[in-house]
């Protein structure tokens, strides 16, 4: 049994709900993927002198002996699955998922196996529904090759591997011929600050008058956080795009390259008027802040402004915070110039010795944080009445 060894990019595909697939309509769910495969695998294999290892039952693994040609293959499928899609129910499509990483492989009868294919399989684990998920390995030697855009997810750590991967979200397609289409609409890269977009507020009242209403509150809500120079606001123009239209959130913050989305309603009974505001971090799709307002309809202009001013001046500190928690999620290697600002803003919080000193070690190279480090450290004891003692205060 001969053994051999060689550097090659290996793609790990997956279908996303298989078994439920298959639990649904097993014969159907097997045709449709014998006709996906001579359709759209086979042949995109073939074009970019890829090798089918082995299937896997519901994925398949393959071999590249050019990053590019991987790469090549991973967004021709995509594309051509969503082409297929295109008016399938959610609950009766079949997507992939794909990983791809180069490395060193061992070669057996030929299987492959080794680090690098194990971590192929653990990319593609992360990847949604229709995406592609790389190592750092990947997107560097890709880079300039392809028009493809590069999410960084920053360090994961894998299941079984014993070192943080770098792994990056692809964003675009490059089909056959240099014609592009795209997997979905390639982002905005976020800004250095925290970033939020205010979409149209819905009327879900029976008083088709009342949508000048919704309209009016996002509108001032958009100028009023535009004032707070800690945040990134989407202009009108842009977030009104979405206006009566059913999207994802994290479909919005890729798009137009924000962090943050808030999204509204309104309900008119009578002379009473129910507005409810939530703020959703658009990467997790979670709730970061909500609140719900009942009042009066009499003076339609003095309730806007009531209104308006009540949600930003809840939605600064509920970012804050959030920047907070999402700072803290995250590796110390794998932190920006923002997200290790607020490390070392939350360690400061702590008014203890210890953190003082991890505060500065996170300020190291970032010229905001070591300006304003000192000022803070000398003024919140005394704006907020906090005693402090000790080296460092």
């Amino acid at each position: 049994m001969s053994q051999t060894r060689r550097l090659a990019a290996i793609l790990a595909a997956d279908i996303a709900g298989y078994s439920r697939l298959i639990g649904a309509d097993e014969g159907g769910t097997l045709r449709r993927l014998r006709a996906i495969r001579g359709d759209i695998i086979d042949p995109t294999i073939a074009t970019h002198h890829g090798r089918l290892v082995k299937t896997t039952g519901d994925g398949w693994l393959l071999e590249y002996s050019s990053i590019v040609d991987a790469l090549r293959s991973a967004t021709e499928i995509q594309a051509g699955m969503a082409e297929r899609n295109a008016g399938v129910p959610q609950n009766d499509r079949i997507e992939f998922r794909i990983g791809i990483n180069v490395g060193d492989i061992v070669v057996e009868d030929d299987d492959i196996f080794g680090d690098g294919v194990n971590v192929a399989a653990r990319l593609e684990g992360l990847a949604e529904p229709g995406g592609i998920c790389v190592s750092a390995r990947v997107q560097e030697d890709a880079a300039g090759k392809l028009d493809l855009a590069f999410e960084d997810m920053g360090e994961q750590r894998l299941k079984n591997i014993a070192r943080p991967v770098r792994v990056y979200r692809i964003h675009g397609s490059e089909k056959v011929g240099g014609a592009k289409d795209s997997i979905v609409q390639p982002p905005f890269a976020l800004p250095d600050k925290p970033s939020i977009a205010v979409l149209p507020f819905t009327n879900m009242s029976a008083d088709a008058e009342q949508e000048f209403f919704g309209d009016g509150i996002a509108e001032d809500v958009i100028t009023a956080l535009a004032h707070y120079p800690s945040l990134f606001v989407i202009a009108r123009n842009s977030s009104f795009t979405y206006k009566g239209r059913a999207v994802d959130v994290k479909q919005i913050g890729r798009e137009l390259g924000v962090r943050y989305v808030l999204e509204g309603s309104l309900r008119k009974s009578g002379n009473r008027i129910r507005v409810t505001a939530q703020l959703v971090e658009a990467e997790t799709g979670n709730h970061v802040w909500a609140e719900r307002y009942d009042r009066e309809l009499s003076e339609i202009f003095a309730l806007q402004d009531e209104i308006t001013e009540a949600v930003a001046t809840a939605i600064a500190p509920a970012i804050a915070d959030a920047e907070l928690r999402r700072a803290m999620r995250k590796l110390p290697g794998s932190l920006d110039a923002w997200a290790a600002y607020q490390r070392g803003l939350w360690h400061v919080g702590k008014f203890r010795a210890e953190d003082n000193v991890l505060a500065q070690q996170f300020s190291s190279g970032l010229s905001i944080l070591t300006r304003i480090l000192p000022g803070v450290m000398r003024g919140w004891p005394s704006r907020y009445g906090v005693g402090c003692s000790g080296r460092g205060c």
